[in-house]
């Protein structure tokens, strides 16, 4: 994986974070949103408890950041019945909306007003044809998962900052596999453990978490931050390809401008023209929070 360029790691992240979702939409036709949250948050909880073997918050601060970066976590997934509503590529578009707000909220750059209105263009364009009718409860879904993101890349940055990330990370997906496991058990119950339902289920896991966290973080050791975010910015378009191949989900010309017009502004929150290399690497452990936003899409 070492001797592969880096963009090509990014790019492999970014294309199977979004087949991996697709798949996940697919199974949620057999077991439902809740089961296909359960299916990965489980398993993923438990990887992570083992991998880091994280002690227990030493601190009421400690406990509230882990409760709250778990509940952002958990709060992601709403993604998930959001897809049973949308195409996957606008439930993306949707949910990529919370962190250009928060980009737009904490910043003074007037490109970043600019992105907004840019990424508010390319929602209105999905609506913008008189055949594109799509349910107010998935847009909502998605844009609440949105939100959660935000809330999320914000928690992920204290949790880094702190210097107990990893393990920070595991105790927030155990506490946000708490929240969502028990609610797709209780509506599916042993159509979890059905043979196929568990392999699917693992492949999900695997696209949508351990390969993309793994070509990420190769990436951004050889990358600037700079460029590993401008990279993420294909994720709509992505999406939008993974729709069509996986779903069947034939979006219109207007539909993939609008892909465009949201992963341009995307890009554009995180760009910074004439940033130097140094300054985009000590800015790594910020993005790597942002980037771990896919991991946890699925983690979350």
């Amino acid at each position: 994986m070492t001797k592969l360029p880096a963009p090509a790691l990014m790019l492999g992240s970014v294309l199977s974070i979004q087949f991996g979702q697709a798949i996940g939409k697919h199974l949620s036709d057999v077991v439902g949103a809740s089961g296909v949250v359960a299916l990965r948050l489980g398993p993923a909880a438990a990887l992570l408890l083992l991998l880091h073997r994280p002690s227990l918050p030493r601190s009421r601060g400690e406990a509230v950041l882990v409760l709250g970066f778990g509940t952002a976590i958990a709060g992601m997934n709403l993604i998930y019945p959001a897809l049973t509503l949308l195409p996957l590529g606008q439930a993306c578009a949707l949910q990529l909306l919370g962190p250009i707000t928060l980009a737009l909220l904490t910043s003074r750059r007037l490109r970043d007003a600019g992105c907004a209105v840019l990424a508010g263009g390319g929602v209105w364009l999905f609506h913008a044809p008189h055949d594109a009718r799509f349910p107010l409860g998935g847009v909502l879904l998605a844009l609440a998962s949105g939100a959660c993101m935000a809330a999320y890349l914000l928690l992920s940055k204290k949790a880094g900052a702190d210097g107990s990330g990893g393990g920070s990370l595991a105790l927030a997906v155990a506490w946000a596999a708490v929240l969502t496991v028990p609610l797709g058990v209780r509506e599916q119950g042993t159509e979890l453990l059905a043979s196929r339902v568990l392999l699917t289920g693992g492949v999900v896991a695997v696209l949508s978490a351990v390969l993309p966290y793994s070509l990420e973080l190769a990436a951004l050791r050889r990358l600037p931050t700079r460029t590993v975010g401008v990279l993420a910015g294909l994720e709509p378009a992505s999406a939008g390809l993974a729709g069509a191949l996986v779903l069947d989900e034939h979006l219109s010309a207007a539909q993939w401008a609008a892909l465009a017009c949201v992963g341009t502004a995307s890009a554009g929150t995180v760009a910074r023209p004439g940033a130097r290399r140094g300054r985009d690497r000590h800015r790594g452990a910020s993005h790597l929070s942002e980037g771990a936003r896919k991991r946890t899409r699925t983690e979350a």
